[in-house]
């Protein structure tokens, strides 16, 4: 694990049709969350035609309602849609991972996820990482409330488990998401924070995976640092002890003459 002791710390259309229902023009539902949908909406729904979807390298089957997919996100509507049934009744998403999956099926059907404020301080970790993994999945599938909800999780999960991600889980942030992803603020500024503790043993140079793999990381990374100190200045380097940009023979000062 590359965790780190944690110290102190649009709305969706669907335009899916199903002919068991009179037709009333294109469906549009207002929420992207099936808890506030009236009974006859979510049973309209749960009508109609199963899709199956294949997450992983290992390819777990999900046998999932097609109506509820489109209505959810803009991703399943392209593939699954009225205007692109010839792309047929199967998708393949090897690029997920099934535990963040599983998440995203709860909340497909229930309108909301585990919360991390009821599970076993020994699970808390472990459901935190889970849900960063939800969380690029909703990139993936253009699902904003869900991702909101993921990121939500992974705080609290981070807080109450007394950990923070280290370099190996704050890579893959880099790697998966858009420069603006609040993600990436997220992790920069707990990089920056252990960075900055006086009484942490965590260096610059824990997080050289990180540097390595992107450049915008390290500039998120230092502009954290400027904000948390309260862009307090250094004192000039050149003024003071000349000594201190010296090379040195077998640690000798430097001849003051």
């Amino acid at each position: 694990m590359g965790h780190l002791p944690f110290r102190n710390f649009t709305n969706l259309h669907i335009h899916w049709y199903d002919f068991a229902y009179e037709r009333k023009g294109p469906f549009r539902m207002a929420s992207s969350s099936v808890r506030d949908l009236a009974a006859k909406n979510f049973a309209e729904l749960l009508s109609g035609s199963i899709v199956e979807v294949y997450v992983g390298d290992a390819k777990r089957q999900w046998s999932l309602h097609r109506n509820l997919l489109c209505h959810a996100s803009p991703f399943f509507e392209e593939h699954f849609g009225v205007e692109s049934k010839k792309k047929g009744d199967k998708l393949e998403l090897t690029n997920a991972e099934p535990d963040a999956f599983e998440l995203f099926v709860k909340w497909l059907y229930q309108g909301k996820i585990d919360d991390v404020s009821e599970m076993p301080t020994e699970k808390k970790w472990d459901y935190a990482e889970t849900c960063q993994k939800l969380y690029f999945l909703c990139d993936q599938l253009a699902l904003q409330q869900l991702k909101n909800l993921a990121i939500d999780e992974f705080r609290k999960g981070c807080n109450q488990a007394g950990l923070v991600p280290g370099p190996e889980e704050m890579k893959p942030v880099y790697d998966n998401t858009p420069p603006s992803s609040p993600f990436r603020t997220l992790v920069s500024k707990i990089a920056a924070r252990q960075i900055m503790d006086p009484e942490s043993e965590v260096g610059a140079g824990t997080y050289r995976m990180c540097f390595e793999g992107s450049s915008d990381f390290a500039v998120d990374v230092i502009d954290a640092i400027r904000a948390g100190s309260g862009s307090k200045l250094f004192e000039d380097p050149t003024e003071g002890d000349k000594c201190l940009y010296h090379v040195h023979d077998n640690g000798k000062p430097c001849d003051r003459g």
